[in-house]
């Protein structure tokens, strides 16, 4: 199962690249100034925590854990809710899909505090 969040992390890391891209090419003419800096920082933490993914599952090969697991499934769930939230409003201009964010980013809170409590308790 960990060799899947690497995986995970890849694709999700192409994808932070091709939205990335998207808004700086794309929507550089289309969108207002303030929901290009939206659409980017969902790009930014989406690439944030495809690394982290990537991380999780190189450790979890080292050292499987639950834990692990968890932090992975937290980390994906803050993709998809705060980069996903920021994507759909920025792209859409409705500023209530804004209200989502938050709980992505306590799911980015959840996949951090649990990689650190796994690399703490895997330590020989």
């Amino acid at each position: 199962m960990m060799r899947w969040w690497i995986v995970v992390g890849a694709v999700n890391g192409f994808l932070s690249v091709a939205a990335g891209a998207f808004g700086a090419h794309a929507l550089k003419s289309r969108l207002p100034q303030d929901l290009q800096v939206i659409f980017e920082t969902g790009a930014r933490y989406h690439m944030y925590h495809a690394l982290a993914l990537v991380a999780v599952g190189l450790l979890g090969t080292v050292r499987p854990s639950p834990l692990l697991e968890s932090a992975g499934w937290a980390m994906l769930a803050g993709i998809v809710l705060f980069s996903g939230s920021l994507y759909a409003l920025s792209l859409s201009g409705v500023r209530v899909l804004g209200a989502i964010t938050p709980l992505g980013g306590l799911g980015f809170l959840a996949g951090w505090a649990l990689l650190a409590v796994a690399a703490w308790r895997s330590a020989p």
